[in-house]
């Protein structure tokens, strides 16, 4: 299928189902268009395409950015489509990926077998679910300072990151001063800010009136309160000491501050899944349902978000839950996670039920993390003895500021919108303050209480490599595409 080239700005749903990824120009070269947060595109000539792995691909496009050695970590190639999301292993082979993606849906996703049949992915380079927030707050360079704060910007917008209004002001007061320069008091900023609404806060807090009323009120309207804040917002952003404040100087003061602000909510940079959970029940016939959430997964934590309200429903460290998954035959696979919790003044064990397709995939990232953490705390000793502390580095990290504690946050944990398994643990089974893990809920699925809800004979599945080729659920981040529209992986190339 042809397509058309990209440009800096965000293009519709229509116009990005007609992109493609690769096509081909000859018998053995092939262009490669990969895929910048921005949606801006960078084109590569590439030999031998099948047998390119996405570290060479990696290394091509830090070349023509002319990126410095930190992009290598701070980056990954990923495979995206409006029904999954890939972050690739060095290793794999993006072509060979893609010719897979429909056996990649079928098994993670729950999307018709229609829409299975027309969808295909594009490549794009984005944020390593696996770099740490922390080291972000070490890079100095602009360009790539730049792309963090792209993506990030994405996500807010998309309500991908879901942000109180007050946060979404005061990050969108920074892009304002990224895209129209220093504030100036006056009317022709408030019109520029209010023409571009959309591009500075989330389509919720962009209503506006419509009708032949809102068309009379024209230019002179007051600001909504979205807006107003926004304006609130953008005069106080502050410029950095001694240096030039137009519109043509560096830019990595303010990128760097989107980034830190970003880094309060707690699911910046996470793997995204998608799934549902049990609602509580309602009403005199105890009728309850599900609801979607999507499942954000990080180096920190769990937080489970109502995709519809979009706030979080709960939010978990590692060493605040236990974890498993089980798959049952002819039934849904399920995410259990166990935590801590309080029944009308007792201590409880409590365990939420999350059905999703990709329940081992989410598994598996969680183990994954957990390792990283523990190598990374065993390297810290090693890492203070070097040397003193850059500037950087003496700045407050994301796990020691404090989180958002504003009354009604969307970051804040909402038990009562969830239906758990509540139980009290005896004592001498386990005792609380055990250490948690995947071991200690594994059994607790098979105890006669939980049996109404796992079945007998209910089974863990360990990931097998080969069940899905080249990819593993320790290092292949699936996940529902939530931001970025359809693209063709083919072009013109044969099948």
């Amino acid at each position: 299928m042809d397509g058309t080239e990209g440009n800096a700005g965000q293009p519709g749903p229509a116009e990005r189902s007609h992109r493609s990824s690769v096509s081909s120009v000859g018998a053995r070269a092939a262009d490669v268009l990969v895929y910048l947060a921005d949606d801006t595109v960078v084109p590569l000539a590439v030999e031998n395409l099948p047998s390119l792995n996405a570290h060479e691909l990696h290394r091509a496009v830090r070349e023509v950015l002319q990126l410095p050695d930190i992009a290598l970590d701070v980056f990954a190639l990923w495979l995206v489509s409006p029904l999954l999301e890939v972050q690739l292993k060095p290793k794999h082979q993006p072509y060979k990926l893609g010719r897979q993606w429909p056996e990649l849906l079928l098994r993670f996703t729950d999307a018709p077998d229609d829409d299975v049949a027309m969808d295909e992915p594009s490549l794009q380079f984005r944020r390593n679910v696996f770099f740490p927030k922390r080291r972000e707050l070490q890079i100095h360079d602009e360009e790539v300072l730049r792309l963090l704060y792209e993506e990030a910007k994405g996500n807010v917008l998309a309500a991908r990151y879901p942000c109180d209004v007050e946060d979404c002001e005061a990050l969108g007061a920074l892009v304002c001063r990224v895209q129209l320069g220093p504030y100036q008091p006056g009317q022709p900023t408030a019109c520029a800010v209010r023409e571009k609404l959309d591009s500075f806060l989330p389509t919720h807090l962009c209503k506006r009136g419509h009708g032949l009323f809102a068309a009379l009120r024209g230019r002179g309207a007051k600001a909504g309160p979205g807006e107003q804040g926004l304006l609130n917002a953008y005069c106080k952003v502050k410029e950095a000491a001694g240096g030039d404040s137009g519109r043509g100087a560096s830019l990595s003061t303010h990128y760097r501050a989107y980034l830190l602000k970003s880094h309060e909510l707690p699911f910046y940079g996470c793997a995204f899944f998608h799934g549902e959970v049990d609602k509580p029940a309602q009403g005199f016939l105890h009728r309850g349902g599900r609801k979607p959430v999507v499942v954000a997964i990080s180096l920190e934590g769990v937080h489970v978000i109502d995709s519809r309200e979009k706030h979080v429903l709960l939010g978990l460290r590692f060493q605040e839950l236990s974890w498993d998954h089980t798959s049952p035959e002819e039934e849904e696979s399920v995410l259990w996670l166990e935590f801590d919790g309080d029944n009308e003044g007792t201590p409880v064990n409590r365990l939420l039920k999350i059905y999703s397709k990709q329940a081992e995939l989410m598994s598996g990232l969680i183990e994954y993390c957990i390792e990283l953490n523990q190598t990374s705390e065993l390297a810290a000793p090693q890492e203070t003895v070097s040397g003193p502390p850059s500037a950087a580095s003496s700045l407050p990290s994301s796990a020691q500021r404090p989180q958002l504690q504003r009354q009604g946050s969307v970051v804040c944990s909402r038990l009562q919108h969830l239906s758990t398994i509540d139980y009290v643990e005896e004592e001498n089974e386990w005792g609380r303050g055990k250490e948690r893990g995947r071991g200690r809920i594994r059994s607790r699925l098979q105890a006669p209480s939980c049996q109404h809800r796992t079945r007998r004979g209910a089974r863990t599945h360990k990931w097998s490599a080969d069940q899905a080729g080249e990819t593993e659920a320790h290092h292949v981040l699936l996940q529902p595409a939530a931001v970025h529209g359809p693209r063709e992986l083919h072009r013109g190339a044969a099948r």
